[in-house]
């Protein structure tokens, strides 16, 4: 596949992802700025509206933000329906069901059930050399997000869709690791087992 004319090249560099789970309240994000790239999960772009990116994997998180205005930079989605409901939002390829996390072809993430999974992959793919997880709580003992439950018409996770996330998130690890790329987990409640617990700060230095 060839790759899209958008699609960022963060060769060496840091990104933070910012999830949703209730933890990602707590995370002083600011100190990233113009220290990491940023990708910012469904409604957390509210905690980082300076973020480089915004991935929402369903159409209905688009249509209740009304394709989110508010947020200019890029946005991207494995939502096709998004995509030809929204000109500012662009296409990434999914192999739905398949959870394996992809190396290539390049805008081709495996499924994994949540935008957690699919924002990691994408930062493999932009050649980010270390990669923050933020929000990535894989329980929902803590509560669903940070944000509250999303509006009606809109899933909530239950404890069984959390832990098929987790273990995707963390088989995860079996690919990037032959990479050489550092995953560091910034949710001190999370139930990821495959990653270093920093805070932000530590994370950010690491």
């Amino acid at each position: 596949m060839t790759k899209p004319e958008w699609f960022p090249d963060w060769t060496g560099e840091t990104v933070v992802i910012v999830a949703s789970g209730p933890s990602a309240s707590g995370v002083p994000l600011d100190i990233a700025k113009g220290r990491a790239r940023c990708i910012a999960i469904n409604t957390s772009w509210r905690l980082c509206p300076w973020a480089d990116i915004l991935f929402a994997c369903d159409v209905a998180w688009w249509d209740h933000a009304a394709g989110c205005p508010e947020f200019t930079r890029l946005k991207l989605t494995v939502d096709r329906k998004a995509v030809e409901k929204y000109a500012c939002i662009r296409q990434v390829d999914c192999r739905k069901p398949d959870d394996r996390l992809v190396v290539e072809p390049v805008n081709t993430v495996g499924w994994g059930g949540n935008g957690g999974f699919h924002a990691l992959n994408l930062a493999v793919q932009f050649g980010c050399r270390k990669i923050i997880l933020v929000g990535y709580d894989m329980t929902i003992k803590a509560g669903i997000h940070w944000h509250g439950n999303h509006p009606h018409g809109m899933n909530n996770p239950k404890a069984g869709n959390v832990e098929r996330w987790r273990r995707a998130v963390d088989a995860a690890w079996q690919v990037i690791e032959p990479l050489g790329i550092k995953v560091i987990n910034c949710s001190p409640i999370s139930a990821l087992r495959n990653y270093p617990k920093m805070t932000l700060a530590e994370a950010l230095s690491a």
